[in-house]
């Protein structure tokens, strides 16, 4: 039986909505919010790697200036021992015992590798930290100084020079070259010159001439100089944990002084700078502000050229942390970003859908009651309870006007049949008027059946439009909110934001225990078996599982000052990784007890089990951030935010445990009266 052209087009009616309602309940989720949420984390990105070349070039400021503090201060320093009266009285004196024993103590306080005094010939005529007796005088720091004016600056040595001033300084200076990943190919063994603090002071004594009194330091090797500058631009806390900050000095391309490492106990002197680097750096004389790679690892890198008193590029001052934590950081914040994006998602559009199903499956029972009633079925009924909506208050009309038909219908028929009794009671001679009386009641019947049926659809009509025009407003107000910035829209969304709150309780009561910076209240006075007696039903159905039976001794009779719900996290965290480590079974002991330490008196909470253990190397490792040793359940972050915890209230976690035997983690905090 071929469809009536009615019932399709309804059918139509209703598939346009149904597309419609899902479009409205899906086009936000599954492609605006990811839209905008892809333009954001680019830009967070951006923004985040523009942060760290900002740091690093920040870092390299604060090396620099140091840098040119000691050079200045050396220059200083030096001036101020020509001009003190003292070395003028022991020159004038002539004897160069004296002399030579001024020179020393100061050499050692100015922590220089070498002082002495030197004319314009090159004569030296005394000296300290070198038994050189005539020297050059063409550099331009000494030549300036004879001229009259102090002078400092870094020079390269040779090692004939070095050899001149001292075979030591010599030694020191020579670096055997290892081969370096990316480095320019270079032939040479081993780097012999030396990078030298250079500085001189005109010295005038009478009847000396021109004279000058000569420093110098060597920075080759120059472990203390090198750290001091690290410990300067890398204080304690500078960094993430888990990063590393560097610094290095470079005698041409080579580290000569530097706090990289190649392994865990030996600096990386004597491997050389990136080829990239060394053109950008010293060939072309720029700041290098970029990630590059560093003997065996990616830093981000700051390096500046170092010229000597020629003017000349000679080395490069570089400082740089190490870029591996801050990237997984930022992947880890993405990725944290995304699936909190997806686990809202997939929970979200099944609410969506059945949100969208609850409308337009009372159109389609509307449209198959229409539809039928159509077919001449008047006893059909759409049969949907009453809501509150504009839907439901269709379908009920529409039931109602159902009815109506139905009664109409029936009272017509009874009237018809009344009818027809009478007609064939009367004569022959009424028969026509008969027939043309049942013709004009079979028209009354269509005619009223027909006025029926408009009413009826009009009212759906009116009815429908409603609904969907108050869809199709709020779908304007949503696109407008979004274009104008993704403005949330209270009225319109007032379901779905229910909804959410509803999510983000739940949610919020889960993160308690991951989080603990963020539920972190105010500091309580605890008892710390109440605290133990509190954790045990979170983690009874944990123990029952593994069927592990709990020891208690609650021997502490002093209080602790920790919030309640910090403690309980790490408490919970502890026992549920003994649980974990006694998966067939065993014995947890938790003690309680007064234990002094460090001079001060306070708790001690152990936490013990009869697991599998750990190996030395493991607990060494065990509070490392992301260090876990359950590939598929944990993320390694527990232990290390449990310790975070403990310390930020002035305790400390311990553990020690034996293979095959178990584990013990010790909990001690301050008392508190």
């Amino acid at each position: 039986m071929a469809e009536r052209p009615g019932t399709v087009t309804s059918i139509n009616v209703v598939r346009s909505v149904r597309v419609r309602l899902l479009a409205i309940a899906l086009l936000p989720t599954l492609v605006i919010l990811p839209l905008l949420l892809g333009v954001t984390m680019v830009r967070w990105s951006g923004k985040f790697d523009a942060l760290l070349i900002t740091k690093v070039n920040s870092d390299l400021t604060v090396a620099h200036q140091y840098l040119a503090t000691i050079l200045e201060n050396t220059g200083e320093r030096l001036e101020g021992i020509a001009d003190s009266a003292r070395l003028r009285d022991i020159g004038t004196e002539g004897q160069e015992a004296p002399l030579k024993a001024f020179l020393e103590d100061n050499r050692q306080k100015l922590g220089l590798d070498f002082l002495f005094v030197v004319n314009a010939d090159g004569v030296v005529t005394a000296s300290a930290g070198t038994a050189a007796t005539r020297l050059r005088v063409d550099w331009p720091v000494r030549a300036t100084a004879l001229g009259g004016k102090a002078s400092h600056a870094m020079d390269i040595f040779s090692e004939q020079e070095l050899s001149a001033l001292s075979p030591a300084l010599a030694q020191r200076a020579r670096l055997e070259l290892l081969p370096t990943s990316n480095a320019q190919k270079d032939d040479r063994a081993a780097e012999t010159r030396g990078m030298m603090i250079h500085a001189a002071s005109p010295l005038k004594l009478p009847g000396r001439g021109a004279m000058a009194l000569v420093g110098g330091r060597l920075l080759n090797q120059n472990l203390d100089f090198i750290d001091e500058i690290n410990d300067l631009v890398y204080r304690q806390a500078s960094l993430p944990e888990g990063s590393q900050g560097t610094a290095t000095l470079f005698l041409d391309d080579v580290r000569v002084s530097t706090n990289v490492r190649l392994f865990e106990n030996r600096r990386a002197l004597g491997t050389r700078v990136s080829e990239a680097v060394h053109s950008a750096v010293l060939g072309a004389g720029q700041v290098w502000l970029d990630s590059a790679f560093v003997v065996n690892d990616w830093y981000i890198s700051a390096y500046e050229p170092l010229v000597d008193s020629y003017g000349k590029r000679i080395g490069m001052l570089y400082v740089g942390f190490l870029e591996a934590p801050f990237a997984r950081a930022k992947y880890e914040t993405l990725g944290s970003i995304i699936a909190a994006f997806l686990g809202i998602t997939i929970l979200s559009i099944p609410v969506f859908l059945r949100w969208a199903r609850d409308i337009f499956r009372p159109l389609e029972r509307m449209t198959q009651t229409i539809s039928k009633v159509d077919d001449g079925d008047l006893g059909a009924r759409t049969g949907l309870p009453p809501t509150g909506d504009e839907i439901g208050q269709v379908a009920v009309h529409l039931d109602k006007l159902l009815g109506r038909l139905q009664q109409r219908e029936g009272e017509l028929r009874a009237w018809n049949e009344e009818l027809n009794v009478r007609v064939e009671q009367r004569t022959q001679e009424l028969q026509l008027a008969n027939l043309r009386l049942e013709a004009t009641t079979k028209q009354l019947v269509m005619s009223e059946k027909l006025a029926t049926i408009g009413e009826i659809t009009a009212g759906v009509a009116h009815e429908i439009n409603n609904p969907i025009a108050v869809i199709q407003g709020n779908l304007e107000v949503a696109r407008s909110m979004l274009g104008d910035g993704g403005d949330v829209a209270k009225t319109e969304f007032n379901l779905i934001d229910e909804q959410v709150d509803r999510i983000s309780r739940i949610v919020g009561k889960l993160l308690q225990f991951a989080r603990p910076e963020e539920f972190a209240g105010y500091v309580e006075r605890l008892r710390p078996e109440s605290v133990l007696s509190d954790c045990m039903p979170l983690v009874k159905h944990v123990l029952n599982r593994a069927g592990i039976e709990v020891v208690r001794h609650d021997d502490a009779t002093g209080l602790l000052a920790m919030n309640r719900t910090e403690l309980q996290q790490v408490l919970v965290n502890l026992i549920v990784n003994a649980a974990h480590a006694m998966p067939h079974g065993g014995t947890l002991t938790l003690d309680s007890v007064d234990e002094q330490r460090h001079g001060s008196q306070g708790v001690a909470i152990m936490v013990a089990d009869t697991g599998v253990g750990m190996s030395q190397d493991v607990v060494d490792r065990i509070f490392d951030p992301f260090f876990t040793t359950k590939r598929q359940e944990g993320t390694g972050l527990g232990l290390s935010v449990s310790q975070m915890l403990i310390v930020r209230q002035g305790g400390e976690i311990t553990v020690s445990s034996v293979p095959g035997a178990g584990t013990t983690f010790t909990i001690w905090l301050p008392q508190v009266l």
